[in-house]
């Protein structure tokens, strides 16, 4: 069975037995398209690795928020994971209940809290003493009583870009273990408050067990202390980062990944939460883009100039990020080194350095792979540019999930 949503067939590249060809040509580009059957795979695989030991997927919105994909992720199961009131709306018209969702992030505004408290959510992951007293305020005006997780810092390096790595004592995330300890006593004897849970999250795109092994002991052994002071713990929240292979080389697999997780937790037997967000969607995406020139300079550099760039996917320039890259249509003949770069006027503005590619010509779509996450949500409107649309395939036919923004979409807030 064919595991990679998307494949040649021929000179042809497909998306599910759809030609991406097909869809460049009828909705224009840029655009994002995704696979529903990768996501669904991706998730399927994932929560089946942890077996039948209590746990729960809360996807993380961060990683991909438009409203089709996460009715898909709540269709399936999903939990959710929301870093902002805006993605907790959407978690509750993509269908997700309060008890479905867990409220993360390093900087909460009152109105935030004040809406996860009335809603009841699942769990606030509190970050600082003076996050709990601004959550303890909401539950006394609400009249009620507001379960919290405690964020906690394990100074654990998480091995990947320094920009998506959290969980060091450097990092301004979550709390170090002996301040949560003491926080999290405090909080088992404050009205209005329910401590449920430990919470970590040390960094995305992680391609090894040791880190996330780390954190979990730090996690687990935290929490026998606790509850061995009479302090109650129901879960433990891993977050996400497990990372994917964006280079055809190796990642963690998703078995090992739950083996992992499990040999330092099932012996607690507490209730696991984790947050995966990349894992399940950034391979189910790709971003289609047209060449609209070529240019060769006498020092042999080859650029060819796409019409998608930093504004449609941010990745490469803010992290130096490696996405691969193919033609929709494959054309015959040898391999030459091109820059492909985008239309900005900024020299970070690179999806890929002296990047192999058969011939390729003015015209021609490529696409860049493994844009599900951390492409359209982190797009912008830099130069005036308008928002790419958002196809979906499934059940050998694509529709729109997002459509094209017009200027008079950019143009609405500005009287």
């Amino acid at each position: 069975m064919r595991t990679d949503a998307f494949f040649y067939d021929g000179p042809a590249l497909l998306c599910d037995g759809v030609r991406l060809a097909d869809i460049a040509a009828s909705e224009g580009t840029p655009a994002y398209v995704y696979s529903a059957a990768a996501i669904e795979r991706a998730y399927r695989d994932l929560d089946g690795a942890f077996g039948d030991y209590p746990h729960r997927l809360h996807y993380a919105l961060k990683a991909n928020s438009t409203l089709g994909i996460v009715r898909q992720l709540q269709r399936l199961g999903s939990g959710a994971d929301v870093n902002s009131v805006g993605e907790l709306e959407v978690a509750l018209r993509a269908g997700f209940g309060p008890a479905d969702i867990v409220f993360t992030g390093v900087g909460k505004r009152e109105d935030e809290i004040q809406r996860a408290v009335a809603l009841g959510v699942h769990a606030i992951n509190a970050e600082s003493p003076g996050e709990i007293a601004r959550i303890r305020e909401a539950a006394a005006r609400h009249g009620g009583t507001a379960r919290v997780a405690i964020r906690v810092n394990p100074d654990v390096d998480a091995g990947s870009h320094p920009n998506i790595t959290t969980g060091l004592a450097t990092s301004r995330f979550g709390m170090p273990v002996d301040a949560a300890e003491a926080l999290c006593r405090e909080v088992a004897g404050r009205d209005g408050l329910r401590l449920v849970g430990l919470h970590a999250h040390i960094g995305s795109q992680m391609c090894s067990v040791e880190p996330i092994r780390k954190a979990a002991q730090t996690l687990v052994a935290l929490a026998g202390r606790l509850r061995a002071g009479g302090v109650p713990i129901d879960h433990v929240d891993l977050g996400g980062g497990l990372g994917i292979p964006y280079d055809d080389g190796t990642c963690v697999a998703v078995a090992d990944y739950a083996a992992t997780v499990r040999s330092v937790v099932e012996p607690s037997g507490l209730r696991l939460l984790l947050e995966p967000g990349r894992a399940i969607v950034a391979a189910s995406g790709v971003l289609l883009t047209r060449v609209i020139d070529i240019k060769t300079f006498p020092n042999g550099l080859r650029f060819a100039i796409v019409d998608a760039g930093m504004t449609e996917l941010l990745r490469p320039a803010l992290y130096g990020a490696y996405h691969r890259i193919e033609p929709v249509s494959r054309r015959a003949g040898a391999e030459e080194p091109f820059e492909i770069v985008g239309p900005l006027c900024e020299t970070s503005d690179t999806y890929g350095k002296r990047r192999p590619m058969p011939p390729i010509a003015v015209g021609d779509v490529l696409a860049v792979r493994d844009a599900g996450a951390y492409g359209s949500v982190m797009a912008s409107n830099y130069n005036r540019r308008l928002l790419a649309p958002e196809l979906l395939v499934e059940s050998g036919a694509w529709r729109t999930i997002r459509r094209r923004q017009t200027l008079d979409h950019l143009l609405a807030l500005e009287p």
